[in-house]
């Protein structure tokens, strides 16, 4: 089985200083979140963001859904966005400062 000949990257062949002055120039892979991004708690089973910690001694470290009532320890996460944070925020009907 014949072995593929190295070749030199494309970077340094158009006479870039780095892969990335090379990437930034084409376009490739500049797509980046811009802002803060905020992690919520969401259920697994329904993804409502209706979920609360439960504090009875016995159950410690167990989550509730207030929606589908799904109790367990591993609750999802999704990360929002600042604008998608504010909106859920706004639905909540919490105050942001």
């Amino acid at each position: 089985m014949a072995k593929n000949k190295l070749s030199t990257p494309a970077w340094i062949m158009e006479g870039y200083g780095s892969e990335a002055d090379y990437n930034k120039a084409k376009g490739i892979g500049t797509k980046k979140k811009t802002g803060e991004t905020f992690k919520v708690r969401k259920c697994p089973k329904c993804n409502s963001f209706d979920v609360v910690v439960i504090t009875e001694e016995e159950a410690v470290g167990l989550w509730r859904c207030g929606k589908c009532a799904w109790k367990g320890r591993d609750v999802a996460w999704e990360e929002l966005t600042e604008e998608a944070f504010m909106k859920y925020m706004d639905d909540k009907g919490e105050s942001v400062a």
